[in-house]
């Protein structure tokens, strides 16, 4: 049986730093959470697809926006917002970048365990 956990983002279990951003981790039975920070100029295609090694984010994410906007464009041709108040799930197959001068924060409920990480 799993022991119920509780972890704090204020204190996270790993923060990993990526070119106009930085993701702060917890891991908590068996799951991990990750709230993304994302300052202006940031794009998926600049700043972690060097990192991946992939054309586009090959990663689903399902999650919640605290503040600012990313523009998120799928392989697919679909284009959509992503703003304070969403939620959503986005599939693997995509690119995104931060839209305007505040930084986009969001959390992250499934695609963080190894986003931005070298593979």
């Amino acid at each position: 049986m799993t022991k119920s956990e509780r972890r704090s983002l204020d204190k996270p279990d790993e923060t990993r730093l990526i070119p106009k951003g930085k993701i702060e981790v917890v891991n908590a039975g068996g799951a991990t959470v990750g709230k993304v920070t994302f300052e202006p100029g940031w794009k998926w295609s600049e700043s972690v697809k060097p990192i991946a090694g992939t054309d586009s984010c090959q990663v689903a994410h399902t999650g919640y926006v605290i503040s600012g906007c990313c523009h998120v464009a799928m392989d697919d041709g679909e284009e959509f917002d992503l703003e304070p108040g969403d939620g959503f799930y986005m599939a693997p197959g995509h690119d995104g970048w931060t839209v305007g001068d505040e930084p986009f924060v969001a959390l992250d409920f499934t695609g963080m365990a190894d986003y931005g990480k070298s593979q």
